[in-house]
Parts: C-alpha cells; sequence; structure tokens
C-alpha cells in the first residue's frame, strides 16, 4: 500500500477497509493523528483539505 505526505502533517494512505480499496486522510499534529476520513476516489481528497499537488510519496529504499 501506498503512503503520501503532505503540508501539515497530511497522511493519504491506501488502504483496504471491508474489501474496498479507500484512500486514509489523517492530519498529525504534535504527535497525534486524526482521522479527517476515507475517500473512495482521487477526487474526494480535495473535500479533507489535500491538495495533490503538494503530496509527496513516501516510497521505500528497499531496491537500492
Amino acid at each position: 500500500m501506498g503512503q503520501w505526505h503532505g503540508p501539515g502533517g497530511i497522511l493519504v494512505e491506501a488502504i483496504i477497509l471491508d474489501d474496498r480499496p479507500l484512500l486514509r486522510v489523517t492530519h498529525q499534529v504534535n504527535g497525534r493523528s486524526y482521522l479527517r476520513g476515507y475517500c473512495a476516489t482521487v477526487a474526494e481528497l480535495g473535500e479533507h483539505g489535500v491538495d495533490l499537488a503538494d503530496l509527496v510519496e513516501n516510497a521505500p529504499l528497499d531496491h537500492l
């Protein structure tokens, strides 16, 4: 599954919930994570204050 970080502590994760692929949006503040919501499509991310242009993928470096 993928993870993308945004400014201000935004984290978007691709997850499977109840056999459905979803994007989970959380906001990390002072070491705590707060759930903003779940999205079924990328277009819904804007409803949770996420700008796609600001996201950076957190890719594992185990292939190096």
